[in-house]
């Protein structure tokens, strides 16, 4: 922990010559990010809302395969599993003009040379979303429902709620998409040199164990081979934003020009 603080101290006093902002500006700028972003939000639940049949019939296709129905237990629930289904929806579509809002937000604590990752920064975030969800949609959570109700409650009548059936669809798939978003978080941990690969790779045993706790949470049965299929793409990303870290951090950067030739 000491060894972060002092990366994070050392990130801040080599960013000391950019220019600054001042608090209100920092707030009128978040400001205005919030909106913009609020109103692609709003667009996209709109465009979503009008596919929200289609939309749910994507989630509820695991569930046909077991031929069960759903069930609700308030009049409102169907419209609000409708506007549930159109908001998640809508947050995709709109999330590529909420990262570029994201990035301007933070560009100006940024040199002009780190401001080139905007592009590869968008692309690599929205593949590694779009591939965990996809993992989770196609494997993680089919199986999931085999082994809860195929197998631990095949003795039982399963009586499953939209509310409870789509909570749990969310928690998996959109969990694993966000997952996904490791190499990320690394690669800007690295960018302004609070993290390296050298200390990443010092610390592997605690970032194992903080994956492994994540997966236990978001795992929907309690046996560890379930758990492992959850941990492992997690551990692959990590080392992937371990590579990243050995390229973006400034030390590095600075290494690579001092050996350019004159």
């Amino acid at each position: 922990m000491a060894d972060v603080i002092d990366n994070v101290r050392q990130a801040v006093s080599d960013r000391a010559d950019l220019p600054g902002m001042s608090l209100m500006e920092h707030l009128d700028e978040l400001r205005r990010r919030l909106i913009h972003s609020t109103v692609y939000l709003l667009v996209g639940f709109c465009v979503a809302y009008a596919f929200h049949v289609q939309l749910y019939g994507i989630i509820q296709a695991p569930l046909d395969t077991l031929h069960i129905a759903l069930n609700y237990t308030h009049p409102t629930d169907p419209l609000n599993l409708y506007l549930k289904t159109a908001l998640y929806g809508g947050f995709i579509l709109a999330s590529p003009f909420i990262l570029y809002q994201l990035w301007l937000f933070i560009s100006p604590g940024m040199y002009q040379h780190e401001r080139r990752y905007v592009v590869p920064f968008m692309a690599v975030t929205i593949v590694l979303f779009f591939a965990g969800a996809w993992f989770g949609y196609h494997y993680v959570f089919p199986g999931a429902l085999r082994v809860l109700i195929g197998d631990f409650g095949k003795r039982f009548n399963a009586v499953l709620t939209i509310e409870d059936y789509t909570n749990f669809f969310l928690a998996i798939v959109l969990g694993l998409g966000i997952c996904f978003e490791l190499p990320i978080v690394i690669f800007f941990l690295a960018l302004f040199g609070i993290v390296d690969g050298k200390f990443l790779i010092r610390h592997i045993r605690y970032a194992i164990l903080i994956i492994f706790i994540i997966a236990a949470i978001i795992c929907p049965t309690p046996d560890p081979l379930s758990m492992c299929v959850f941990a492992a793409p997690m551990m692959i990303l990590y080392m992937l934003g371990v590579g990243a870290a050995f390229v973006v951090h400034p030390a590095r950067r600075k290494g690579r020009k001092t050996k350019l030739p004159a």
